[in-house]
């Protein structure tokens, strides 16, 4: 136990608690404006962390190989709580994607993001000498889909697209025939085409208001154009811990959640800005490292799962911190309030330590070599 103690990788586990301490800061920052309130933003934030890092350490701890024989419940335990809140949720903003536990409200999606993960890692690993590859990738699709279509349906746009990528760089990286990489690259084509008929109004407008929010300033465009005016004026050092006008005088909305990024930039500049890229891109280093040095094809997809999900939803919730990508209410990991969200992730850096604290890589070359 020691000896694995000392094997953490402590660059990631800093890296990760520093992008946790920047968000309570600016969550602190914005706090204020929720007083009255039992319980405020922050408060809740300094107790999910609490929650989160006991869940890590869980993870961390407990073999993750467990994970790969029950990937098949796992799954179906998913997609029956997600079948669950469809009918019995809490809705809130129009979404209902929320469960109601006392003062809290739980949202299974996030957690339905790193169950995906570990049954696709595990459908991999097992099924690539039982199935032809294109039975796989069909399998594989289709399984996915049925997760993707509940989250849909509450309906939840954004995290339908993190799901969505999940399934689409894990295939490409469980070590497909160039072949197939093209039929899917213009199957993909097709259905983000064909997609588009099946948006709702709400959604096509953020879509279009990506290429001009100015066309509805006070309607479909407000957000994305007061998060781009709080990124503007933070400046190279920021307006300083507190005094935001933006956030502080309630012209950003969503502030704790989709658009942290927004004050963090406002409040502590581009120097903040570098800060959050660069711990981030510290955490993609070490993932990679993670993933190289695993010890199976379990493992490996794992970590890469992983990587792609920090990384979608990371560049959509920038993006749009930005104007550069459509408002979808995608979390910035570590960052944004919420339980639910801090909770899956902590979850998913305790797994990553635990494949990393196992030893190095043996004789089972990861997925994408053994073809």
């Amino acid at each position: 136990m020691i000896n694995r103690f000392l094997k953490i990788d402590w660059v990631l586990t800093v890296s990760a608690a520093l992008l946790l301490g920047l968000g309570l800061l600016a969550l602190y920052s914005i706090s204020t404006a929720k007083q009255g309130m039992e319980m405020n933003i922050f408060s809740k934030q300094v107790l999910f962390s609490f929650i989160a890092v006991a869940v890590a350490i869980f993870f961390s701890i407990v073999d993750y190989h467990y994970f790969q024989s029950y990937g098949n419940a796992v799954y179906f335990i998913t997609l029956g709580i997600l079948l669950a809140v469809i009918f019995f949720g809490v809705s809130i903003r129009g979404t209902s994607g929320w469960i109601g536990v006392g003062p809290f409200h739980i949202q299974p999606v996030e957690i339905s993001k790193i169950s995906l993960i570990i049954f696709l890692a595990s459908f991999f690993s097992a099924k690539r000498m039982e199935l032809g590859e294109m039975s796989k990738i069909v399998a594989s699709l289709v399984l996915s889909l049925s997760m993707i279509f509940l989250v849909i349906k509450q309906p939840d746009f954004g995290s339908a697209m993190i799901l969505s990528g999940i399934w689409i760089g894990m295939t490409l990286l469980s070590g497909i025939s160039k072949k197939n990489i093209v039929v899917l690259f213009f199957l993909g084509i097709f259905v983000v085409a064909f997609g588009w008929f099946f948006l709702a109004p709400y959604q096509k407008e953020r879509l279009a208001n990506l290429f001009n929010p100015q066309s509805d300033p006070q309607g479909s465009g407000y957000n994305v154009i007061q998060s781009i005016v709080a990124v503007g004026s933070g400046g190279m050092a920021g307006k300083g811990i507190g005094h935001g006008s933006q956030s502080q005088l309630n012209f950003l909305p969503e502030k704790h959640t989709d658009f942290i990024f927004a004050v963090i930039v406002e409040e502590l500049g581009v120097w903040g800005a570098f800060l959050v890229l660069f711990l981030f891109g510290v955490i993609f280093y070490r993932i990679k490292k993670i993933a190289i040095s695993a010890k199976d094809n379990f493992g490996y997809l794992i970590a890469v799962g992983i990587m792609i999900m920090f990384f979608l939803q990371i560049l959509i919730n920038i993006g749009m911190n930005i104007g550069i990508m459509p408002v979808t209410g995608i979390p910035l990991p570590f960052l944004s309030y919420g339980g639910s969200s801090l909770v899956s992730v902590f979850a998913a850096m305790g797994i990553l330590i635990n494949i990393q604290s196992r030893g190095e890589k043996g004789s089972d070359l990861p997925v994408m070599q053994s073809y």
